[in-house]
């Protein structure tokens, strides 16, 4: 009898069931009466009549996809709008749009090096930027969480090479910021480029939500080039790529998952826009995520919970072990609550924790009903009895 080729992949399944790490599909209804605190919808504008009736517009104008690479028929004039608006508002010469903010990473990291160059990356990266470092080709040194210091060091040790320090601006598991004026700085020194994701950051930090590169006084620096993705604080899908103008034409004609993948889809490209456009005329938005997540951290943390102060609207909560940040994701959602879950291997420091998105449009009772669902929900620690 010959053995079927994918058996493996039983002992795979036995592996991550003994782990408590079985990750499961949960297909969502398009209305339900869970009160969302998983998603990174941190603005509230994924369901906003305005930007979906935009993404409906331009799904009508366009049609439903882009038809093709964005050399070949993907690119449209909505297209070259959102990336004229992005790059503006966000401090910019120029912006690249790109299906999805993984493929901004890869574009970013693949297209910036080479198989002689040198990537210094953060321990707590995103994983889209561990792949793009991994498919650069180019020497890749991972350096301690948030150690300036140990960037400076590396690059010291890597005289005349051709460098890139890549880093996330908010890291999506705690929600802390990078110290970016202090790696700008080392970059400098070192004659090295900085590239940082700030996926988080846009429309959360800076003024009116103009990123993290705004905030630290970076955006439109010389050796800085940032990436971001349309699918948290704009609502919508999509990624793109800022920078000047010369490393954007590079991109155009360097980046495979530019060149080579499908241009994103026109909903999503009018969605985007109308977002950008909304948080322009109400740049309160990114304040008051920010005070939800303040808020969000000051209760868990008087109740008793290990909570990380957020930096920007990511709020992460410490649990014992995998497997009670699974009960306890499971219980918050049976009381009507849905938050996040992060768990090893996605933590790079094996630590599990459960995750809420502090959206700029809870209102105060949404808040309270939040912060009873987790705390009576918590799991014992380890020194406590059931």
């Amino acid at each position: 009898m010959t053995q079927d080729p994918f058996d493996w992949t039983d002992d795979e399944a036995r592996r991550r069931a003994r782990a408590g790490l079985v990750r499961t599909l949960r297909p969502r209804p398009a209305a339900q009466d869970l009160l969302d605190l998983a998603s990174n919808d941190y603005l509230g504008l994924a369901r906003h009549p305005a930007v979906t009736g935009a993404a409906a517009d331009a799904a009508h104008r366009w049609g439903a996809g882009a038809t093709g690479s964005r050399l070949v028929t993907g690119s449209t004039d909505l297209h070259a709008e959102l990336e004229r608006e992005l790059a503006g508002f966000c401090g910019f010469e120029a912006a690249l749009v790109l299906s999805s903010g993984y493929a901004a990473n890869l574009a970013a990291l693949t297209a910036l090096t080479a198989r002689e160059g040198l990537l210094v990356s953060d321990a707590g990266n995103h994983a889209s930027i561990v792949d793009g470092c991994r498919l650069s080709r180019a020497e890749t040194v991972v350096v301690p969480h948030a150690r300036p210091d140990a960037v400076a060091k590396t690059l010291d040790a890597h005289p005349g090479r051709r460098a890139l320090v890549v880093s996330d601006a908010v890291f999506s598991v705690d929600g802390d910021a990078a110290p970016l004026a202090e790696l700008a700085a080392v970059c400098r020194t070192a004659g090295a480029a900085l590239l940082v994701d700030d996926a988080h950051g846009l429309g959360v930090l800076g003024d009116g939500g103009r990123g993290t590169l705004d905030a630290a006084g970076l955006a439109g620096a010389d050796g800085v080039v940032a990436t971001l993705t349309l699918s948290k604080s704009l609502g919508s899908q999509g990624g793109a790529v800022l920078g000047p103008a010369r490393v954007i034409d590079h991109l155009v004609n360097a980046a495979r998952t530019f060149i080579f993948d499908t241009g994103l889809a026109p909903a999503a490209v009018g969605g985007a826009l109308e977002s950008l456009r909304l948080l322009r005329r109400e740049p309160a938005r990114a304040g008051r995520a920010r005070e939800v997540a303040r808020e969000l951290h000051r209760r868990f943390t008087d109740a008793g919970l290990t909570a990380v102060r957020p930096d920007a609207a990511v709020v992460s909560v410490r649990a014992p072990s995998p497997e009670a940040a699974v009960r306890w994701v499971a219980d918050c959602r049976t009381a009507g609550l849905a938050v996040g879950c992060f768990r090893p291997p996605s933590v790079p420091d094996g630590v599990s924790r459960i995750r809420l998105t502090a959206r700029a449009d809870l209102t105060p009772g949404q808040i309270d009903t939040a912060v009873r669902t987790v705390v009576a929900a918590a799991p014992p620690l380890p020194n406590e009895r059931p």
